[in-house]
């Protein structure tokens, strides 16, 4: 089996930042994107998808926000777009979806612990991440766990994540702390860039046994070697706390196995949240569905 695991905030940022949103008339405003999310989810399910969880961000803020005070919140996202995240995780629970609405933990941490705990099964052919999220590129694992942006439909494997980052998967957390991460809200370490990070990473794999100086790095080649092993030395305890930022947890709380994936079709309430986004063929479709699983 095929197990697909899903961003469910980046999916509403990316419907609610569509320029088609704008021109959908079927939902109330206050809830297009929710609508785009759920539809796209109906529509993997009607292509063949049959085990599947979506993570949400409950809340902007995590346990990374006591670790980092630039660690990012939810300042500045819009209010019509913060105010989706809940009904997000009711409608695509009422679809019959497992969701898992991460509070203390981020949406990236429940898509890690549930693609370990989906690899760990032998039955589970392969893994799907689908975001296009650079964090999560540190859970892919050759060809059993891949990462998949749906937008471009691009599927990265332990190879694509080499060849795009210019380190292995493992190294993804320590090539983000020395680089830094807009997105999340560290700065990584002066100087240090992709390139360059990701060449020391080839060699040493991990930023605890990079050496202090430079003229112990071998065959690494560099420009601006001496000043970049100075500032890591300077801040070595800086760039592993972004590193533990950077880190997904895999303790995460999914509370889930890979059976409880299984879609097996829509609950009554779901005919309610169909009107409500001004779709009711979402229900019609979902409860057909089911009807034809269940029948082979």
């Amino acid at each position: 089996m095929l197990v697909h695991l899903i961003d469910g905030t980046f999916e509403l940022f990316r419907y609610f930042l569509s320029p088609a949103a704008a021109f959908d008339r079927d939902a109330p405003e206050e809830l297009r994107a929710v609508r785009g999310v759920v539809g796209s989810i109906l529509g993997m399910l009607e292509g063949g998808t049959t085990h599947l969880g979506v993570a949400t961000d409950h809340v902007i803020e995590s346990f990374r926000n006591g670790l980092w005070p630039g660690y990012k919140t939810g300042v500045g996202i819009d209010p019509l777009l913060l105010a989706q995240f809940h009904p997000l995780e009711d409608a695509l629970g009422a679809l019959g979806v497992v969701v898992w609405p991460m509070v203390e933990f981020e949406a990236d941490d429940a898509l890690a612990a549930a693609a370990a705990m989906a690899a760990a099964d032998t039955r589970v052919e392969q893994v799907i991440v689908c975001t296009p999220d650079k964090d999560l590129a540190q859970v892919v694992r050759g060809d059993r766990i891949v990462q998949l942006d749906r937008r471009t439909r691009a599927l990265r494997n332990e190879s694509g994540v080499q060849l795009k980052f210019g380190v292995l998967p493992t190294s993804i957390p320590d090539w983000l702390a020395l680089v830094g991460d807009n997105a999340d809200g560290y700065p990584g370490l002066p100087g240090w860039g992709a390139r360059s990070a990701a060449t020391v990473l080839t060699r040493f794999q991990h930023i605890e046994h990079i050496p202090k100086l430079a003229t112990e790095w071998g065959d690494v080649s560099v420009r601006g070697a001496m000043k970049l092993a100075a500032t890591l030395t300077g801040q070595r305890e800086l760039a592993m706390l972004f590193r533990e930022l950077a880190m997904l947890r895999m303790d995460a709380p999914i509370g889930v196995d890979v059976d409880a994936l299984r879609w097996s079709g829509p609950r009554a309430d779901f005919a309610a949240w169909a009107e409500r986004l001004g779709t009711p063929q979402l229900h019609e479709r979902a409860v057909a569905l089911a009807a034809t699983r269940a029948a082979t």
